[in-house]
Parts: C-alpha cells; structure tokens; sequence
C-alpha cells in the first residue's frame, strides 16, 4: 500500500493542530482512551467542544499555551493509502522544526485563516515548502464559518494566494475550503458550501498521484553495508544492501561504482522474501554484483550511461538549525547519502529574507533558523545530483565535529 507523507504549514492559530485532528477523529483512527483523555482535558480547560488540537499537541508547554512547538508525527490508515502527518509549529522561532518536519514530505497542507488571508507566516511556509521541494500543496482555507461560508471569500483568497505561488517552484496548487472545528469538507463533504465541487481534504490526500515524485531516471543506490552471510548455504555471497534513491535497476544492467569509477553488471537484486526483476524508490534491497570489486559503505552505484557529479566545491542552500553561528574556519562533519566526509564553509554568498524573499547580500553572519546561499568544501570529493533533481542525493547535513550537534540541513544547488 503506497504511504503518503505530508506536513502542515500556516500562520499560528491558523488551526492546523485542530485539523490533523479532526481528520484523525472523524476517519476514526484514534483509539477510545485516547479520546477520553482529549475530553477530560477539554473539560478541565472549560471547554465546551472537544479540543481535537489535543491529539497532536502533547508538549506541556504546548497545551499550556495553545501552540504547537515540536513536530508531531502521527500515522493512520484509510483502505486506500497509508499516512505520515509531520504537524510542524507556525512561529518563526521554530522554523528549524518546520524544515526538519517537512523534508521527507510528498504533500504540505498550507493553513490559511478566511478571516485574516494571507499573511507574512503564510508566505514564508510556503516558499520552504517550496525550498524543499514539495511536490504539492493543498490550501486549506479554514474557519470558514466565521465568514459564514462565504464563497466570495474563498475566491478571493485563492487568487491572493495564486499571486504569490507564481514567485515559487510548486507545480500543483489545490484550494479546498474548510472548518476544521466542526468537520466541513474535511472527511465528510460539507452542507452548509454546496458551491464548492471539489473533493474533499481526506479525498484529495487519498487520491492525489504521487507515483512520479521519485527520480525515476537517475539511478543511483548509495551502499550503506555489506552483506556477508558466512553461511553453508550462501557461502559466497556478497551483496552491496542499501536503499534506491533513484531510478531503476534491473539484472543485466550495466553500472559504474563511484567513486572508484570500477564498471560490472548486476547478477541479482534480493530483498528478504527473495529476488526481484527491478529496484525502484523507495525500496531497500541487496545487490550482487558479476565481478569482485571493492565496495565499502558510501560509495554509490550507478549506470553506466547515467552518472552524477562529483565535486568537492559545492553550492547549498542551508537552513541554520543551532543556536551558536558557524566559526570562522570550523570544520564540521558532513553527512550525505551513505557518505561521511569533514568540510568547511568557505562563503555565505548571501541570506534569504523569506518574507520578503529577497537576497541579503554582506551578511555573513549565520543565526538560527536563517536560510542562506553558502559555498562549501569538503575534504573528499561528494557523489550528488542537484537538489531540485533528486531530493535524495542532493541533500546533506552538516554536524558539530565537538558537541556532535545537527548544526544544519542543506540542499545542493
């Protein structure tokens, strides 16, 4: 069964805890103490209604002030799809936890409040959903019952947003009007906008394609260990395990290791219910190779015809996600693919001012949760493609080498 992955992004209050959990609760994916718990807590707070934010918002502080400050995973399963939801916070102090949430994400849900538009935390979710190259993003226009169902309202919404979205990289934009309090449109169809035709949010996450959002021309299989049984029935057995972050491979391939540049051909591929005609994204599989030629973890295989680059000076795009700035002349570790390498940043050519997305040149003075343009160098030579390529060989992070600190994540541009 396919797993989607999707995050929620908008304004604070804009009720994305509240909508994650009214979805959970009307497609009937929580358990009954779980409920009863969310209703004596409602209850204690002198709430008449359910505080559905409840489920997702587990944090003391969070329930104590009614925002959402770390990301929150949740899973559930309707009899079409599996889902992961990252509910990440919407203020700005957390931008970090929004980044780290939404980068495995197929789908980000954009919050916006009907009564309040657009506003400044809108545009700077949607331009790192944009950064991070999410495929697509479904506007939920919320609380529209205090705007008494206005369809005049959704429209002009949808067009301020439309003006925007133009400035981003995203291919598919849909606009769903909603209430997350009392349930409109997002399980079950809404009576009070029968002017509104589309699907609704859990229709539209159900159904939406997502089959060509994985790189399926560049392959690549960055090794993570190998596989050596030692055993009488598969003595010689050497196989190279890892997962497919692009393309498809198939026995009888032709492939090139990097970064030794060693060519063979692909005997078999094996999983642990036995062997397969192909590999693709996402799958974790153990490849055999026809020659014996020295493989170690971090290196990748790929075909012949099809080969990444393979640089030591490289440009990223980096949000910040630690307290103290980068030092001057700091070396820390980076981590890419299977790979582990020391760098350096070398240049910030310059910083983004995501609410106004402007370039903030003559500042290279890097603060938490400031995204930037930097140039780094790494002590050997990284096996990527672009970033906007393939969101799985052309990201990174890079680690404090003295307090073993996620200092910062990075796309390659």
């Amino acid at each position: 069964m396919e797993i989607l992955r999707f995050t929620t992004a908008g304004s604070v209050d804009d009720g994305k805890s509240t909508l994650i959990g009214r979805l959970l609760y009307d497609s009937k994916s929580i358990f009954e103490d779980q409920i009863a718990a969310v209703k004596a807590s409602s209850e204690r707070k002198g709430l008449a209604n359910i505080d559905l934010s409840l489920l997702t918002d587990g944090l003391k502080a969070e329930r104590e002030q009614g925002i959402t400050i770390d990301v929150a995973y949740r899973y559930f399963t309707t009899p079409k799809r599996k889902f992961i939801i990252a509910d990440t916070p919407g203020h700005i102090q957390y931008t970090r936890n929004m980044v780290t949430g939404a980068s495995t994400a197929n789908l980000a849900l954009i919050l916006v409040d009907a009564r309040n538009g657009v506003v400044e935390q809108t545009c700077r979710h949607s331009y790192i959903a944009s950064l991070l190259e999410i495929p697509h993003l479904v506007v939920c226009i919320n609380k529209m019952d205090l705007v008494d169902y206005s369809e005049e309202v959704f429209n002009r919404i949808s067009e301020q947003f439309n003006e925007f979205a133009s400035k981003l990289v995203v291919n598919d934009i849909r606009y769903i009007p909603i209430s997350a309090l009392h349930g409109d449109n997002v399980v079950d169809r809404s009576k009070n906008m029968d002017w509104y035709q589309g699907g609704t949010l859990l229709n539209t996450l159900e159904t939406i394609h997502i089959g060509s959002d994985e790189n399926h021309i560049d392959a690549r299989f960055p090794v993570q260990t190998i596989i050596r049984p030692h055993s009488d029935e598969h003595h010689d057995y050497r196989g190279y395990a890892g997962r497919v972050a692009g393309g498809i491979f198939r026995p009888g391939d032709k492939v090139v290791v990097l970064p030794s540049g060693l060519s063979s051909t692909i005997r078999s591929i094996d999983t642990f219910t036995g062997s397969i005609n192909e590999a693709f994204p996402p799958m974790s599989v153990s490849m055999t190779l026809e020659d014996d030629i020295d493989i170690s973890r971090g290196d990748m295989i790929v075909k012949e015809n099809n080969q990444p680059q393979m640089e030591q000076d490289i440009d990223i795009m980096i949000c910040w996600l630690n307290a103290r700035g980068p030092q001057p002349g700091a070396k820390y570790t980076i981590r890419h693919t299977s790979r582990e390498t020391r760098a350096v940043i070398k240049d910030v050519v310059y910083k983004m001012d995501i609410n106004t997305l402007q370039r903030v040149e003559n500042d290279a003075e890097l603060k938490m949760n400031d995204i930037a343009r930097v140039r780094l160098r790494t002590m050997q030579r990284l096996i990527f493609d672009s970033y906007r390529r393939n969101r799985n060989t052309g990201s990174l992070v890079l680690i404090d080498e003295n307090t073993n600190e996620t200092v910062a994540a990075g796309m390659i541009v």
